[in-house]
């Protein structure tokens, strides 16, 4: 397999959570492996990043891991297994903690682990020389629950994350999925390293790239609002995931 120009080597995929609003699929298994036409959030996104050219897999793993494990057997590329012991007590940000030694100072894509979305989301992200690329969605109404992304004036560098910020403010949603370069990738696991020392394990990863931005990380959002993309937490997504799926959008 060929890697892509700008592609980076390695994939960190969250797949932690336990995923209870979407119960009870999700008693006896991670929400990234519940089917959507057929294949499994996990299965999709693994396939579209190695046909983008992605040499590693990283799984942030927690609740029920021995089925994560079984569901890749098979794929042709190495994967490893970062175990989030503490899953059901913190947030995202321990469990993206948990993947800096297997990331080994590497460029690499960030999924969250319930999302469906198309190939050209990472085209995009490529195509943007920044510390941080974070894909967004800026034709979404704005409300409370996103994790809402403030550019700069006149822009794409991001001045701000975070699902508090006021959504009048904002100019779009983070759908989960970012590019982090070498110069980055340091930045990003210290600031979340330091998060969790302090006992901050509550936060998001976007909340510890929020304070990065603050002290000078260089981050820019690329949009994708024209590319279908969903993620999955309620059976009602989950409804709306496979008819996007059997009209072809993704």
């Amino acid at each position: 397999m060929t890697q892509k120009r700008g592609c980076a080597p390695v994939a960190v995929v969250l797949v932690a959570g336990i995923g209870e609003r979407l119960h009870p699929l999700t008693l006896h298994r991670p929400k990234a492996l519940v089917q959507v036409g057929g294949e499994s959030m996990l299965a999709r996104s693994v396939r579209l990043l190695l046909a983008h050219g992605v040499e590693q897999i990283v799984l942030a793993t927690g609740f029920k891991e021995d089925a994560v494990r079984e569901a890749m057997q098979g794929v042709p590329v190495p994967v490893s297994y970062q175990l989030n012991p503490r899953y059901r007590e913190t947030q995202n940000a321990v469990s993206l903690l948990a993947c800096e030694q297997a990331v080994a100072g590497r460029a690499f894509y960030k999924l969250d682990g319930d999302l469906l979305f198309r190939a050209e989301v990472l085209e995009r992200l490529d195509e943007v020389d920044s510390g941080l690329v974070v894909a967004m969605d800026r034709s979404v109404e704005l409300g409370q629950e996103e994790m809402k992304i403030r550019l700069k004036q006149g822009g794409t560098s991001i001045a701000a994350f975070g699902k508090g910020l006021e959504p009048s403010s904002c100019h779009g949603e983070s759908i989960g999925i970012e590019r982090v370069n070498e110069v980055a990738v340091s930045l990003i696991f210290h600031g979340l390293r330091q998060a969790v020392e302090a006992g901050e394990t509550h936060l998001y990863y976007e909340d510890v790239y929020g304070r990065l931005v603050d002290h000078g990380l260089e981050a820019r959002g690329v949009d994708v609002g024209d590319l279908s993309w969903i993620e999955v937490d309620t059976a009602g997504d989950l409804s709306r995931a496979e008819a996007m799926v059997r009209a072809g959008l993704l």
